[in-house]
């Protein structure tokens, strides 16, 4: 079944690439995230249904380019869940997370050694980088969380002052992506990697 994307999706990938790529600028040598440094890839995240959405049109691209790629992507989705299903703090026949407090200090210790799905153990990369979460996206320079608090990769940014720390910020658009939030049609919560790519 293919998966289509709100239009907009790909004006936020754009200016989120762009501002990724001057925080790098600004970062140099501080930002070590390079190919085969899987530290971001180990634990489980939120996601949300533009997220989850654009996961799945991007294993139904890699499915129609190298379907033997895809099918490993989905077997690893699949014992991915296998290992977790007993622990999960949502819904396990819709991979909805639940979004009480208690749920949200479950998930704080959810899952926190297992790889991702689309990371292929072989070659330490991600088999869906183009389509990969927010999350992903905005990981390793600094991003101001949702209490206005700086963080970072703790690989990176090793001998920077605050300041110098402050000085490569990332901007992230998070209002152009909550208003294609909104026009998503049923939206149906937020997800995980693995439940996104078997949906």
């Amino acid at each position: 079944m293919s998966c289509s994307l709100p239009n907009r999706d790909t004006e936020l990938i754009q200016i989120t690439n762009a501002a990724l790529a001057e925080a790098t600028r600004k970062a140099g040598a501080w930002l070590v995230c390079r190919p085969g440094c899987t530290q971001c890839c180990i634990g489980a995240f939120s996601i949300n249904p533009l997220d989850a959405a654009r996961l799945r049109k991007g294993l139904d691209d890699l499915a129609a380019a190298d379907p033997k790629r895809a099918s490993q992507v989905q077997q690893r989705a699949r014992e991915y869940l296998l290992r977790v299903q007993n622990d999960f703090p949502g819904d396990p026949s819709t991979g909805v997370l639940d979004e009480s407090r208690e749920a949200e200090a479950l998930f704080a210790e959810f899952a926190n050694d297992e790889p991702c799905p689309a990371l292929d153990p072989e070659t330490g990369s991600c088999d869906l980088y183009s389509a990969r979460p927010m999350t992903c996206r905005v990981f390793g320079p600094p991003v101001r969380n949702e209490g206005g608090a700086l963080g970072t990769c703790e690989l990176c940014f090793h001998g920077a002052s605050d300041e110098q720390i402050a000085q490569c910020e990332m901007q992230v658009d998070h209002d152009l992506e909550q208003e294609i939030l909104r026009e998503i049609a049923n939206p149906q919560g937020n997800t995980i990697v693995a439940f996104a790519l078997l949906r």
